[in-house]
């Protein structure tokens, strides 16, 4: 074994695939690349995500109160990496980067079209933000895109690197 330097952490306890996050605020409809997100329950789904205060996305985001978190594939990756490098400061990341917003049922933030999910979701606890930009969101609404039929996530593990889904394996287990 040898050490490792702490700032490195965060690229061995990778929480889940880049998701994309939609908010809508005064009309205006944005999308960041966010991979800080873990499930905390299942009934309701819970989703723990953290949105720092300096991106574009948090404002609206603490305004509206709801979001949509679209999970795209890897045929997605180049427009996934192009939407986290730039800021919706600086115009329309739909336009930019060819996605496409389609109207939610439940909230005004857009799905996001090329996206195989996309769960709505509302603001339900705000107990971490101050200290840690953490926010809890409740799924409201969940979509699937079933023309896509075995879709590969993108995984971030730091510095411009990525893994995607791999194969899959099936275990014995007790839990549902």
């Amino acid at each position: 074994m040898q050490t490792l330097a702490l700032d490195q952490v965060y690229r061995l306890i990778e929480p889940g695939p880049v998701v994309l996050l939609t908010t809508s605020w005064q009309g205006r409809a944005n999308v960041m690349t966010m991979s800080w997100h873990m499930m905390v329950e299942f009934t309701p789904p819970l989703i723990a995500c953290v949105v720092s205060e300096n991106d574009f996305s948090f404002r609206a985001l603490k305004a509206s109160g709801e979001c949509v978190i679209a999970i795209p594939t890897v045929e997605l990756a180049e427009k996934v990496v192009a939407v986290g490098n730039c800021s919706g400061r600086d115009g329309d990341k739909f336009a930019r980067t060819g996605l496409t917003p389609l109207p939610a049922a439940e909230v005004a933030a857009p799905l996001v079209k090329e996206c195989f999910a996309n769960l709505e979701c509302r603001v339900v606890d705000t107990t971490l933000r101050e200290r840690y930009n953490v926010l809890v969101l409740e799924v409201v609404k969940a979509w699937t895109d079933p023309a896509q039929k075995a879709p590969r996530t993108l995984h971030h593990r730091g510095f411009g690197h990525f893994v995607l889904d791999g194969e899959a394996i099936n275990l014995p287990s007790k839990m549902p």
